[in-house]
């Protein structure tokens, strides 16, 4: 592990663009370390607001971040000239938004918590605007979504998935061609505002895999790992009682099939190499949140006032 930038910030959403890493997260930070030259750092500020972002997506030329909390502002950055530009606003009182992701380049889904009528809040980026997406999904009392990592949305070309948690854990399945939504239960964690699913990560329109836990109750591991070989629909648990616990993001490894992954939490890395089916730590490392591949031999990771590197020898 090697820690190429160092702040006090948290950050839990990255992303890889133009051999840099970027990053968005608290006190409305925003910036990249250049991974040709790690001493080529940029940061600006997305707000004279102290503002914390745990979102972070991009598509051809814009980056997009979301605060959490109340007002939630829509955030574009330009990545010509790093020149941002509020394009969105969402001042509903209970307005929270737990991920940002792009399917394709003028396609994107972020969701909010739900206000007192407990109706899936889905925006949607759509022919260069944002607008709530309008639908029937009613979620469970206490059921909503954890801010953890930017990863409880994933998309193939068929289909968008949202992971869900707390009193209820379940998958949303969206058909991109019908516009229509599936909703499956899952065997994972839940009952607890602080249980469910906290990211999931899928390698084709069959193939996923979603982690997670209780973050206040971090070494457990009973029903905090599972797979999916058909989209979605039904769900296998994997390694229960036999991992390193609660985990925030998990990512598939290119080229791999989904064969081999990576998964970090607060108090571990863990790596799979079976599809899921058995874990093995690999790093000790505290307090990371999120994880993203570089290439097929690297990792960055990032959380409490560090972003790190991993280089891995297969």
């Amino acid at each position: 592990m090697e820690t190429i930038f160092n702040d006090k910030i948290s950050i839990r959403a990255l992303q890889v663009w133009d051999h840099k890493i970027w990053y968005a997260g608290t006190d409305s930070k925003f910036g990249f370390v250049d991974l040709k030259n790690f001493k080529n750092q940029k940061q600006i500020s997305l707000s004279d607001q102290k503002l914390e972002f745990r979102t972070l997506a991009q598509n051809n030329n814009d980056f997009y971040a979301i605060n959490v909390g109340s007002p939630a502002y829509f955030f574009r950055i330009d990545k010509k000239d790093m020149q941002s530009k509020t394009v969105y606003k969402d001042t509903v009182k209970t307005a929270f938004y737990d991920a940002l992701h792009f399917v394709y380049d003028h396609l994107a889904f972020t969701f909010s918590d739900s206000d007192s009528s407990n109706r899936l809040k889905l925006v949607a980026f759509k022919n260069g605007k944002w607008d709530l997406l309008k639908n029937e999904i009613s979620l469970n009392s206490g059921e909503a979504a954890f801010a953890a990592s930017n990863t409880n949305i994933a998309s193939t070309k068929k289909y968008m998935w949202i992971a869900t948690g707390g009193k209820a854990s379940r998958i949303l399945r969206l058909d991109l061609k019908t516009e229509k939504f599936d909703v499956f239960t899952t065997p994972f964690i839940q009952g607890e505002p602080s249980q469910g699913m906290y990211s999931i990560d899928f390698y084709d329109d069959r193939f996923g895999v979603a982690v997670g836990g209780d973050y206040t109750k971090q070494k457990e591991n009973i029903n905090n790992i599972a797979t999916t070989n058909d989209g979605g629909k039904t769900w296998q648990i994997q390694a229960s009682g036999a991992n390193e616990g609660y985990t925030t993001c998990v990512k598939i490894r290119p080229g791999s099939k989904g064969k081999e992954m990576i998964a970090v939490g607060d108090q571990h890395i863990s790596y799979s190499s079976d599809f899921g089916k058995t874990w093995r730590k690999i790093s000790d490392e505290k307090n990371l949140y999120v994880c993203e591949w570089i290439d097929q031999n690297s990792v960055a990771f990032a959380g409490k006032d560090k972003i790190q590197l991993m280089k891995l020898k297969f």
